[in-house]
């Protein structure tokens, strides 16, 4: 049975901070709101874009109305400043090699997560791309980890789940997968635990070979 592990996006592969922060800051100008520091929009990052917004605005503002405004703002600056975390493209292809089935599931609206893994360079590397919006419940819920393990018939118990959010590694321990932790991101893991604290991507996928 193929063995697969699935990576976060946002805080695993792609150090997104500062984009993420800008389409927040331009939304809430849009609003007469005063910007937001880094990391405040930071700590509200890991359960989509609704939820995102939601926690950078007041209570009295529509999310229906500003969810459309960050997001536009958001596509419009996807990769002005965000990369990828050092190691992840070589990580990758010594990944492939090994044969193992590798995919991304993000909470990022799917549209976006894939130009974004094209425009740096890695879309290749992965056998299946899903983000928000394609019809599976958001992570921490398990069930678009789920589909893939079926798809491809893996080993659900020898497979993983890579991520810096705490969604990420609830979502793995609830499809009965392994857990790494990439400590090197900027998510929250909330005390959850993990079978493997990854300080950078290059030790995880020495993990491997």
């Amino acid at each position: 049975m193929p063995q697969v592990i699935i990576f976060d996006l946002d805080g695993t592969l792609i150090d997104s901070r500062q984009d993420l922060t800008t389409a927040v800051n331009l939304t809430r100008e849009f609003y007469n709101l005063p910007p937001l520091s880094l990391e405040t929009v930071c700590s509200y990052i890991g359960n989509g874009a609704r939820k995102l917004i939601e926690r950078s605005l007041p209570e009295n503002i529509n999310i229906e109305d500003a969810l459309p405004i960050m997001k536009k703002h958001y596509y419009a600056h996807l990769t002005d400043e965000t990369k990828l975390y050092p190691g992840v493209l070589e990580g990758l292809q010594k990944l492939v090699a090994t044969g193992r089935k590798l995919a991304v599931i993000t909470n990022k609206p799917d549209a976006a997560a894939k130009i974004v893994l094209k425009e740096l360079g890695i879309a290749e590397y992965f056998d299946e791309i899903m983000g928000g919006g394609c019809g599976h419940p958001l992570k921490p819920e398990p069930d678009a980890l789920l589909y893939f393990a079926k798809k491809w018939n893996a080993d659900v118990e020898k497979s993983w789940m890579v991520g810096d959010h705490y969604t990420d590694l609830e979502s793995g321990a609830r499809a009965g997968m392994k857990c790494c932790w990439a400590s090197y991101g900027f998510g929250d893991p909330k005390g959850l635990a993990y079978d493997l604290d990854a300080k950078s991507f290059a030790e995880f996928a020495a993990c491997f070979l």
